[in-house]
């Protein structure tokens, strides 16, 4: 790490230049000889990559930024709140601190955080940072976790991970054993240091697939961002063997969206015909497979078993995108021709043997306008294409 980055004129550049092309920039002369061009320039990279996901970095003077690949992998903000409100305690250890925006935001709830992390100048970089921050209750460790946890002789009331996954099992399925540090392989170690365990893992990871790996699984956040997944959280009790709870969550601008519910009960969904109403649900619920689930709790039909859509007379507050059908068609060509072909829709297709793409080529139907129409399959097996107008929900 080199503080020579800070320098006022060098710190003005950079924010001078966080909308520049960075490309272009660099063929320009480096009008600071004394310290390397692609260091200043990865400083303009990493903190244009903040602007949004890490306001409180990007507007806390004298931040130093790693390289533009460890903001791209940190926690958001709002990702990194949201795990602050779900655990708390009087002490946690970060078992892979990373960009450390996780732990700014445990720091907030717990009385002492600890930071570990195997790079020594990242480590450098976000001890700079949390002074800046005016983060003291967060001790920053260089060094392998385990070490760490070694060294300090004591429990902690939450240890915290977030495995990387190794690079050399490209192409391969995502299990938690193919990650560093290897948490499975690991678990009872860590018992020793905590009851209590949260690991993060990307969404690409396999429900079923974690829960073959871990033991002790009491809850699992499913975290979706503006209606995309960015995350599992997985709540791990040493000794426990009760009921897990499925908890999809959805934070959006002004609201967040949850349900939850209890993965080991067998609900079941009533299928019905489309109704006034139709409901999408959002990315996390659409993670979670609780299909049936979704019409059980919220007492409205399904309209196929495989269709992942639902429908009610009255309108409900439902956690994703909720349509008024306007009209219901068969999927045939002279319907298609009547009330679609060369016109304007949004197109989405649910338990329907054509994609998108194909649908808009057959029909020459373009994108846009206010039109939703959703391609899919009823309770007798029929095709079919609801013509709906969306509903603003506040």
């Amino acid at each position: 790490m080199t503080l020579d980055i800070l320098k006022n004129e060098i710190q003005e550049f950079i924010n001078a230049n966080i909308h520049s092309d960075v490309a272009k920039l660099a063929f320009k002369k480096n009008p600071f000889p004394e310290i390397d061009f692609a260091i200043i320039l990865n400083q303009i990279t990493a903190k244009s990559k903040a602007e949004n996901k890490l306001p409180t970095w990007f507007q806390t003077e004298n931040i130093i930024y790693p390289s533009k690949i460890s903001v791209e992998q940190t926690s958001s903000e709002k990702t990194a709140l949201y795990k602050s409100e779900i655990i708390s305690g009087e002490s946690l250890i970060d078992l892979t601190g990373g960009f450390g925006v996780d732990d700014f935001y445990f720091s907030k709830k717990f009385k002492s955080v600890v930071h570990c992390e195997m790079n020594y100048e990242l480590s450098d970089i976000v001890n700079h940072n949390f002074q800046q921050l005016k983060a003291e209750n967060i001790k920053c460790f260089a060094g392998d976790s385990i070490d760490v946890l070694k060294n300090l002789k004591r429990k902690f009331d939450w240890i915290y991970i977030d495995p990387s996954r190794r690079s050399d099992i490209k192409g391969k399925v995502f299990m938690l054993k193919d990650c560093l540090p290897n948490v499975p392989e690991l678990l009872e170690t860590y018992f020793n240091y905590s009851e209590n365990i949260l690991i993060k893992t990307a969404p690409i990871l396999d429900i079923s697939a974690g829960l073959i790996e871990l033991s002790n699984v009491k809850a699992i956040h499913i975290v979706a961002l503006e209606n995309e997944v960015k995350e599992l959280l997985w709540e791990i009790k040493k000794g426990y063997s009760g009921a897990i709870e499925i908890k999809t969550v959805n934070i959006l601008k002004d609201k967040i969206e949850k349900l939850d519910f209890d993965l080991s009960q067998n609900y079941y969904a009533n299928l019905g015909l489309p109704k006034k109403y139709i409901y999408e649900p959002n990315s996390s619920i659409m993670k979670s497979g609780a299909f049936d689930a979704v019409s059980f709790l919220f007492e409205i039909d399904k309209l196929h078993g495989n269709s992942h859509l639902y429908t009610s007379e009255e309108i409900i507050d439902f956690p994703g995108r909720t349509f008024q059908i306007e009209q219901i068609i068969p999927y045939a060509k002279a319907e298609m021709k009547t009330f679609l072909q060369n016109k304007k829709a949004n197109i989405t297709v649910r338990n329907f043997p054509e994609t998108v793409e194909n649908i808009r080529k057959k029909w020459k139907i373009a994108d846009g306008g206010n039109m939703y129409c959703f391609f899919t399959t009823d309770l007798n097996n029929a095709k079919i294409v609801l013509l709906c107008t969306k509903i603003k929900t506040e």
